[in-house]
């Protein structure tokens, strides 16, 4: 019987959260601890395991760095690279990360095509806002500039930085 009422929270957590039930079982388990009496359940999140990842929509990873935070579930950035929106896992409190991994950060475009300046730095705060000092301030005055290509960090450097190696 725990395996079914874990398969309808897996379900019912995944149409809540937006995420199909095909990406949840792509590495974002469930683990019950307890249930209330009021039929709450409680989660103890392993962690997302993030292997080369080159980015998406800011507005995808937005809800999913969401989604994380209300978890309170740990991130580990293991893969060798992890670029465009995949670096705002970075400021996640629980994120760890391996110096082999190569961070590329380019500013905010539309698929591409250069921002009028309002939204250029309005979108540049917001993802500057994703990442602990002082990676937040070298992206402001620099890495943001790079639209059609991206600066590559090593993780090393960013570990050197504050951010926690895995």
């Amino acid at each position: 019987m725990e395996l079914g009422l874990r398969g309808v929270a897996h379900r019912l957590r995944a149409w809540a959260i937006g995420i199909s039930v095909l990406g949840m079982s792509a590495g974002m388990s469930v683990l019950p601890l307890h249930v209330h009496a009021q039929t709450q359940v409680a989660y103890q999140m392993e962690p997302l395991v993030v292997r080369n990842d080159r980015g998406g929509l800011l507005r995808d990873r937005l809800r999913q760095i969401s989604e994380l935070r209300q978890q309170n579930r740990p991130v580990e950035i293991r893969g060798s690279v992890c670029f465009s929106t995949c670096t705002m896992f970075l400021g996640l409190p629980g994120t760890c990360i391996s110096p082999r991994t190569t961070f590329g950060f380019h500013g905010p475009s539309s698929y591409g095509r250069a921002l009028d300046p309002v939204t250029f730095n309005r979108a540049s705060r917001v993802i500057a806002s994703y990442y602990p000092e002082p990676l937040q301030s070298w992206y402001m005055d620099k890495g943001r500039f790079k639209i059609r290509s991206i600066q590559r960090v090593k993780g090393k450097q960013i570990i050197d930085m504050g951010v926690p190696a895995c």
